[in-house]
């Protein structure tokens, strides 16, 4: 299983790592990574949306399927209304669109809870899920894809850095967490939520957000932007806060397989589960990712 695991790794970073190419040489930023970030937003919905209705719908609350799934793809397909209109560009911020989006589709699916309505019990639990939803799977990956976009002009000159730097050391700290943890570990960490996690292997993981935080910052970072590479405090700290949040992604996804009883989010790719288990650590660091360069940490 372990050589099962590092085969598939390895075709899904080179994979990721040549559409990042291609989006860096083309025009406009996103056109590849957003089609692939709508795709896995859709996947990842239907996985979380299978979820919560196999565990709620015998206390009558699921979520909206329909609004769930429309809610969450237009939440991401929001991120181009700022990259193909210059209207759109000088009269809102490029985040403002993905969360005016989001409020739309929070309004959406008060409308279709209006619409199921029939007695009292459940509405209000349905209408929870769905939003929680559009903003687990949709809004944070929008967040991913507004990193895209960062740097000056509206070319995205930093952006396929950012994002690099946020899979990079996300990932890193899988990889040592995993290791970490087969090798030392001891100590339970959440011992309810997720038993395999430890405290050895969290130690791990962190150590290696940091090496991966300094490679992207270091050299990938300086190689793709011409910026100078970062001082030690800088790296180190993103290092740690990213590494630690993606941690964090991991439980907050193995809350909800907790609660529904559930290993994993589907099982169509063997060894990882399904795309919400590949993506929740990533989806749960992104907005700190996104805080770090926007306000100047990592960024130029």
């Amino acid at each position: 299983m372990l050589r099962w695991r590092l085969l598939l790794g390895a075709i899904f970073i080179a994979a990721l790592v040549g559409l990042c190419w291609l989006d860096h040489v083309s025009t406009p930023p996103g056109a590849f990574l957003l089609p692939l970030a709508f795709l896995l937003c859709v996947a990842a919905t239907k996985e979380y949306g299978d979820l919560l209705a196999s565990r709620s719908s015998a206390a009558g609350a699921y979520p909206d399927t329909v609004w769930l799934l429309v809610g969450s793809a237009a939440v991401v397909l929001a991120n181009a209304i700022p990259v193909y209109s210059t209207w759109a560009r000088q009269a809102m911020e490029p985040l403002g669109w993905p969360l005016a989006a989001f409020a739309l589709a929070v309004l959406a699916a008060f409308l279709g809870g209006m619409r199921r309505y029939e007695r009292p019990g459940g509405t209000v639990e349905s209408l929870g899920l769905t939003v929680l939803g559009i903003a687990y799977c949709g809004l944070l990956m929008a967040l991913v894809m507004q990193m895209r976009l960062l740097g000056p002009g509206s070319n995205g000159a930093y952006g396929i850095a950012a994002i690099a730097s946020l899979v990079i050391v996300v990932k890193m700290s899988d990889v040592g967490a995993y290791t970490f943890g087969r090798l030392f570990g001891r100590h339970k960490m959440t011992p309810v939520i997720s038993p395999g996690k430890t405290w050895e292997g969290a130690a791990g993981g962190v150590a290696f957000a940091c090496l991966g935080s300094y490679l992207a910052l270091n050299w990938l970072a300086p190689a793709m932007t011409g910026q100078p590479p970062r001082l030690a405090w800088a790296w180190l700290a993103y290092g740690v806060i990213v590494g630690v949040t993606g941690i964090f992604g991991d439980l907050a996804e193995s809350l909800i397989k907790r609660d529904v009883g559930r290993k994993d989010s589907s099982t169509w790719m063997p060894g990882f589960g399904g795309v919400l288990d590949v993506l929740d650590s990533v989806l749960y660091a992104a907005p700190v990712a996104f805080l770090c360069w926007k306000l100047g940490l990592v960024g130029p």
